[in-house]
Protein backbone atom coordinates (compact mmCIF):
# COMPACT_ATOMS: atom_id res chain seq x y z
CA UNK A 1 0.00 0.00 0.00
CA UNK A 2 1.15 3.52 -0.51
CA UNK A 3 0.19 6.12 1.44
CA UNK A 4 -0.29 9.84 0.54
CA UNK A 5 -0.06 13.26 2.60
CA UNK A 6 -1.14 16.15 1.73
CA UNK A 7 -0.68 19.84 3.57
CA UNK A 8 -0.45 23.47 3.01
CA UNK A 9 -3.57 24.15 2.36
CA UNK A 10 -5.69 27.20 4.51
CA UNK A 11 -6.92 30.29 4.11
CA UNK A 12 -5.75 32.72 2.04
CA UNK A 13 -6.50 36.25 0.56
CA UNK A 14 -7.60 36.42 -3.73
CA UNK A 15 -4.01 37.51 -5.42
CA UNK A 16 -2.28 35.79 -2.94
CA UNK A 17 -0.34 32.11 -2.91
CA UNK A 18 -0.49 29.01 -1.59
CA UNK A 19 2.54 25.50 -2.12
CA UNK A 20 0.69 22.57 -1.49
CA UNK A 21 2.82 19.68 -0.71
CA UNK A 22 1.81 15.75 -1.05
CA UNK A 23 4.19 13.10 0.45
CA UNK A 24 3.79 9.20 -0.50
CA UNK A 25 5.11 6.55 2.02
CA UNK A 26 5.15 2.99 1.58
CA UNK A 27 7.41 -0.23 1.61
CA UNK A 28 8.83 -1.11 -1.56
CA UNK A 29 7.21 0.51 -4.17
CA UNK A 30 7.57 3.18 -7.47
CA UNK A 31 5.55 5.96 -8.12
CA UNK A 32 5.07 6.42 -11.94
CA UNK A 33 2.31 10.03 -12.65
CA UNK A 34 1.84 12.05 -9.91
CA UNK A 35 -1.02 14.75 -9.73
CA UNK A 36 -3.15 17.04 -7.91
CA UNK A 37 -7.06 17.45 -8.34
CA UNK A 38 -9.41 19.49 -6.29
CA UNK A 39 -13.18 19.48 -5.96
CA UNK A 40 -15.15 22.42 -5.22
CA UNK A 41 -18.81 21.78 -3.16
CA UNK A 42 -21.37 20.58 -5.32
CA UNK A 43 -18.84 19.87 -8.32
CA UNK A 44 -16.95 17.00 -9.63
CA UNK A 45 -13.40 16.46 -8.83
CA UNK A 46 -11.31 17.63 -11.69
CA UNK A 47 -7.69 18.00 -12.45
CA UNK A 48 -5.76 20.87 -11.99
CA UNK A 49 -1.95 19.41 -12.97
CA UNK A 50 -0.03 16.18 -13.46
CA UNK A 51 3.67 15.40 -13.54
CA UNK A 52 5.33 12.03 -14.91
CA UNK A 53 8.44 10.85 -13.08
CA UNK A 54 10.76 12.00 -15.95
CA UNK A 55 9.20 15.87 -15.11
CA UNK A 56 6.73 16.16 -18.13
CA UNK A 57 3.74 18.57 -16.97
CA UNK A 58 -0.13 18.74 -17.71
CA UNK A 59 -2.39 21.47 -16.77
CA UNK A 60 -6.08 22.30 -16.84
CA UNK A 61 -6.91 25.02 -18.42
CA UNK A 62 -8.20 27.20 -15.03
CA UNK A 63 -4.77 27.30 -13.82
CA UNK A 64 -2.18 27.61 -16.54
CA UNK A 65 0.09 30.61 -16.08
CA UNK A 66 -1.19 30.52 -12.14
CA UNK A 67 -0.08 26.92 -11.05
CA UNK A 68 3.13 25.02 -10.98
CA UNK A 69 3.52 21.01 -10.20
CA UNK A 70 6.83 19.71 -9.18
CA UNK A 71 8.08 16.63 -7.71
CA UNK A 72 11.33 15.60 -5.77
CA UNK A 73 11.86 11.40 -6.59
CA UNK A 74 13.98 11.12 -3.70
CA UNK A 75 11.39 12.71 -1.73
CA UNK A 76 8.54 10.70 -3.11
CA UNK A 77 6.72 14.09 -2.69
CA UNK A 78 4.72 16.17 -5.40
CA UNK A 79 4.10 20.29 -5.13
CA UNK A 80 1.69 22.40 -6.33
CA UNK A 81 2.62 26.35 -6.05
CA UNK A 82 -0.10 28.43 -7.01
CA UNK A 83 -0.01 32.33 -7.29
CA UNK A 84 -2.41 34.28 -8.17
CA UNK A 85 -5.55 32.91 -6.42
CA UNK A 86 -8.97 32.90 -7.02
CA UNK A 87 -12.42 32.79 -4.55
CA UNK A 88 -12.91 30.33 -7.59
CA UNK A 89 -10.03 28.43 -6.63
CA UNK A 90 -11.82 27.23 -3.32
CA UNK A 91 -11.73 23.67 -3.12
CA UNK A 92 -10.34 20.30 -1.26
CA UNK A 93 -7.13 19.55 -2.79
CA UNK A 94 -6.41 16.07 -3.55
CA UNK A 95 -2.63 14.53 -4.87
CA UNK A 96 -2.64 10.91 -6.55
CA UNK A 97 -0.13 8.52 -7.55
CA UNK A 98 0.06 6.46 -10.06
CA UNK A 99 2.51 3.68 -8.15
CA UNK A 100 3.99 -0.48 -8.78
CA UNK A 101 4.36 -2.02 -5.56
CA UNK A 102 5.83 -5.43 -4.76
CA UNK A 103 2.50 -6.16 -2.53
CA UNK A 104 0.35 -5.46 -5.79
CA UNK A 105 2.73 -6.44 -8.44
CA UNK A 106 1.05 -4.08 -10.15
CA UNK A 107 0.24 0.12 -10.89
CA UNK A 108 -2.61 1.24 -9.09
CA UNK A 109 -3.67 4.26 -8.39
CA UNK A 110 -3.54 5.99 -5.05
CA UNK A 111 -5.04 8.85 -3.43
CA UNK A 112 -4.71 11.72 -0.67
CA UNK A 113 -7.52 12.77 1.90
CA UNK A 114 -7.41 16.28 0.94
CA UNK A 115 -6.75 19.20 1.88
CA UNK A 116 -8.90 22.79 1.43
CA UNK A 117 -8.04 25.72 0.17
CA UNK A 118 -10.33 28.58 0.91
CA UNK A 119 -9.27 32.10 -0.90
CA UNK A 120 -10.99 35.00 0.08
CA UNK A 121 -12.67 38.04 -1.82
Amino acid sequence: QVQLVESGGGLVQAGGSLRLSCAASGRLFRINAMGWYRQAPGKPRELVATITSDGSTNYADSVKGRGTISRDNAKNTVYLQMNSLKPEDTAVYYCNADAWTVVTSTTLTYWGQGTQVTVSS
